[in-house]
């Protein structure tokens, strides 16, 4: 057979080449979809700069025409449901909004499920804008600003016809989704196409202006207190992780090293992992597997908890805040990613070693003051609400709008 002679008379190094050969072509086969339509972003050339980008419209006063650029919302998409709340926002301050669904291929849409699972879902906020696809034609007449909010829609975004101030709703450097790759540069590029940023956090609005050269503000993280309360001020005895594995920035991997290492030290207290369902990992410690909860679902866990292992290796989740206001000690590895979106001392930031978080986390279980801390940790976050954080976003957002 054919393998066997290139084995015989080419060499083992030449047979595992041609091997991986075949298995990148089949791997490239199978590859999904950039989320870019390629069109798009072949016909972007940001090093020069368009008519419509260069006189963007000035709103002297009253209510704006916003169009929110963005992929289709799922289930659990955390940043959609940020956008959403933002939205109703801008809503609740007179501008009116409308949802443009952007796909890079031809997968079906159902726009009517689409709203009917927002509907559905608590962690929605409910808003008033028109949901429709983003086609050729671009935003309707008289849109008056326009924010991409993932760096895909930044490409129609950049290419649309209107002369509607560009603006960039930006929750994370989502480059570092990537590896080093053309998807990594695509998602980069878009911090150069001359766009308004405003930011989650300060970290990437700093980021963003520091190596981009772009203009930013941002608004601060805050907690739905409606949601998460502390209901148990007696000792716990429990831990929380937040287990992502489908998301590389949220370093699960690493977080079960730290787990490991912390169950060998505490093996009697129960590890609680939510985030995804995580019953195909085969796990070197005894675990709970809660899956994916509704935002209902959590306050009851993590009133249960002491610590929460909470991994961030871009920007800073919004779980450190949520975890607090239930009384629980977040443990989150440190840097200037996390500590310059919240400084709040009650954040237990550790340097990235398995071994300390997981020293942490037992310490933060010993703590024989732990109830009253519970209690503080929850006041420290009392006054940190959406509403203020909205405040910031809109006066970014009008301030530019008025010129």
């Amino acid at each position: 057979m054919r393998p066997f002679r290139v084995l015989r008379d080419e060499g083992p190094r030449e047979f595992a080449s041609r091997v991986l050969t075949k298995l990148h072509a089949k791997v490239a086969r199978q590859k999904p979809a950039m989320l870019v339509d390629l069109g798009d972003a072949s016909r972007v050339d940001w090093t020069i700069r368009p008519v419509t980008l260069e006189n963007p419209t000035v709103v002297a006063d009253g209510p704006i025409d916003i169009a929110w650029i963005m992929s289709p919302p799922g289930d659990s998409s955390g940043g959609h449901q940020n956008l959403f709340r933002f939205i109703r926002f801008a809503e609740l301050a007179g501008h009116r909004c409308t949802i443009y669904l952007y796909r890079s291929h031809d997968a079906p849409v159902s726009i009517p499920d689409i709203r009917a699972m927002v509907k559905s879902r608590s962690a929605y906020a409910d808003v008033n804008a028109d949901i429709v696809m983003y086609e050729e034609a671009g935003v309707r007449p008289g849109t008056q600003a326009i924010f991409a909010t993932g760096w895909e829609t930044a490409y129609p975004a950049y290419l649309d016809r209107s002369n509607a101030r560009r603006f960039y709703f930006v929750q994370d450097f989502e480059p570092s989704f990537y590896p080093l790759g053309t998807e990594f540069l695509l998602a980069e590029n878009t911090y150069r196409f001359g766009f308004h940023a405003i930011t989650a956090g300060a970290w990437l609005s700093t980021k963003l202006r520091d190596e981009y050269g772009m203009v930013t503000d941002h608004f601060d993280f805050a907690v739905d207190k409606t949601h998460y309360r502390v209901t148990n001020t007696s000792r716990r005895d429990e831990v929380f992780f937040y287990a992502r594995p489908v998301t590389a920035r949220r370093a699960f991997d690493f977080g079960v090293l730290a787990l490991r290492e912390f169950a060998r030290l505490k093996p009697d207290v129960p590890i609680n992992m939510a985030g995804w369902d995580v019953s195909a990992w085969d796990l070197p410690f005894e675990y709970r597997n809660l899956a994916m909860l509704d935002i209902t679902e959590l306050n009851d866990v993590y009133n249960r908890c002491a610590a929460g292992l909470v991994l961030s290796l871009s920007n800073m989740s919004l779980l450190p805040l949520e975890l607090m206001s239930a009384g629980v000690a977040p443990v989150v590895n440190d840097g200037p990613n996390n500590r310059l979106v919240s400084d709040n001392p009650f954040i237990e930031y550790v340097r990235p070693s398995p071994g300390a978080l997981a020293r942490r986390m037992a310490e933060v279980i010993d703590r024989p003051d732990a109830p009253q801390r519970a209690i503080e940790m929850a006041a420290s976050v009392e006054s940190v609400n959406w509403e203020d954080s909205g405040a910031q976003f809109l006066t970014a957002f009008e301030r530019a709008m008025r010129g």
